[in-house]
């Protein structure tokens, strides 16, 4: 088997995150995108050092337990989700498999309570967040508005109907497209750096109903600016401006089953396809919204780190709090501590929580909340862990770690392990990056306890993993 040879076969697991699996000529072939079960018909993308990677051309026969019906319009089209097709059931049971796989590869199996998978309470509409991306389908194509064609960089497909959000997503998704298609505004094209429409972020409380949106744009108004001299550039800012007010009141019309808090516009005019702030101006209301989790409320503004998921959140930091057992009178670090739900969720028992964040804004919104819940023992810094770690003046007794996907900073590691805290629960949206960093913290003395998986993601490949770690006895 070499590059370019085309195969036939059916896959026989699939590792995390996507990575289908099947033997061909007595040799391991790695797809994304696949489902266990499924005969496909492929060809040979990559070979080196003994790895094979192909790319499906052809599905033949689905899985024997993909749905037949009931199944997105946007699904195999739309990158955002991949086991969509197969049961509720099924793709939890394929999610478990998979963390604990990896789990046993660096914990013997056995030394360690496995606790299972809990699931979503909801497998639909449950995102209360999404960031829509402007394009076009095809080259030339109309505008489109909504997530990246699967396995590409490029095109976007319009998702009017995407079953993982509210259909209130949906509805400001659409008029949002026909508004800026009928007036032939440009979309921002990535390779030559020009256009003005971006991203299209919408956030939305799944317990308070709530909504925030957010037009992501650069500042080029060429498109505007047909002629004029000395005044031209002002001109500019007043046709943009009567095209977000017709935008806002657009949005403003629409029968919404939610409530608008606020309407934005951002601009982001960084080379990086993110959804980045340069600068933001409220058009109506307010720059945030309200969400509830385990009695608590949150305010959350549009670029801080929040749970996707807030029902599925709950289970998540019930696990935490379950894990991290008694807090009473004992000082707790919660470290890559986001809007600081974690921190406040334990703070009612503890003698002081102290969360550090790199992202300046989640940090202000973290200590907005914690005074909104009349929370005083909460305290949280501004930074990276790797350097915030060394000015700490309090000592802790329990760590809490949510690190981001790529985890723990290797230098930050063994900061942590010199704390010597005798219990520490790592919460991870990347289980590779979780066995990574557990090695490393078997490696300081620590010992996994107790893990599970909890599923934030239904219909997509991510997956949540809680883990309990124990500092080893040593013999005195």
């Amino acid at each position: 088997m070499k590059k370019g040879d085309q195969f036939e076969g059916i896959i026989e697991k699939v590792e995390f995150p996507n990575k289908g699996i099947l033997t061909i000529e007595g040799e391991k072939l790695v797809i994304k995108n696949a489902i266990p079960g499924q005969k496909v018909r492929g060809i040979v993308t990559k070979k080196r050092k003994g790895k094979s990677e192909g790319m499906v051309l052809e599905l033949l026969e689905k899985a024997p337990e993909e749905l037949t019906e009931g199944v997105c319009p946007h699904f195999t089209i739309c990158g955002g989700c991949t086991y969509q097709s197969l049961p509720y059931e099924q793709q939890l049971k394929l999610k478990e498999e998979q963390v604990k796989e990896l789990l046993d590869s660096v914990c013997q199996e056995g030394s360690y309570e496995w606790q299972g998978i809990k699931p979503s309470p909801i497998s639909a509409g449950y995102r209360n967040k999404m960031e829509f991306s402007f394009g076009d389908e095809v080259k030339g194509g109309p505008l489109a508005l909504g997530m990246h064609r699967r396995g590409s960089f490029y095109d976007i497909v319009t998702t009017e109907s995407c079953q993982i959000v509210h259909p209130d997503f949906c509805r400001i998704l659409t008029v949002t497209r026909d508004y800026f298609a009928g007036h032939q505004v440009p979309f921002y094209q990535k390779l030559r750096h020009v256009g003005y429409l971006r991203h299209l972020l919408v956030r939305r409380g799944v317990k308070t109903g709530e909504i925030l949106v957010d037009l992501v744009t650069t500042t080029q108004l060429d498109w505007i600016l047909k002629e004029g001299g000395e005044e031209k550039e002002e001109i500019g800012r007043q046709e943009e401006e009567k095209l977000l007010t017709g935008w806002k009141e657009q949005i403003e019309s629409l029968p919404l089953e939610g409530t608008l808090r606020g309407i934005l516009h951002t601009k982001n005019d960084s080379l990086a396809d993110v959804v980045h702030n340069d600068s933001t101006n409220i058009l109506l209301g307010h720059d945030f919204f309200n969400e509830e989790l385990l009695g608590l409320c949150f305010r959350i503004t549009p670029f801080s780190f929040f749970q996707t998921n807030s029902l599925g959140a709950e289970i998540l930091y019930q696990t935490v709090r379950d894990y991290i057992g008694n807090t009473k009178d004992k000082v707790v670090f919660d470290l890559y501590s986001g809007t600081g739900t974690i921190a406040q969720v334990l703070a009612p028992v503890a003698a002081k929580v102290v969360g550090v964040e790199i992202v300046p804004e989640a940090v202000e919104a973290a200590r907005e909340n914690s005074r909104k819940n009349q929370l005083d023992n909460c305290f949280f810094l501004a930074g990276d862990v790797l350097k915030v770690i060394d000015e700490l003046e309090d000592k802790p007794d329990l760590i809490v770690l949510d690190p981001p996907r790529d985890g723990i900073h290797p230098k930050a590691m063994p900061k942590i392990i010199r704390f010597g805290v005798d219990r520490m629960v790592y919460v991870s949206c990347k289980p590779t990056s979780l066995v990574r960093d557990l090695a490393l913290l078997k490696e300081g003395g620590y010992e996994l306890v107790q893990a599970c998986a909890v599923d934030l993601f239904p219909g997509t490949s991510g997956i949540e993993t809680v883990a309990l770690l124990s500092r080893k006895k040593t013999d005195s």
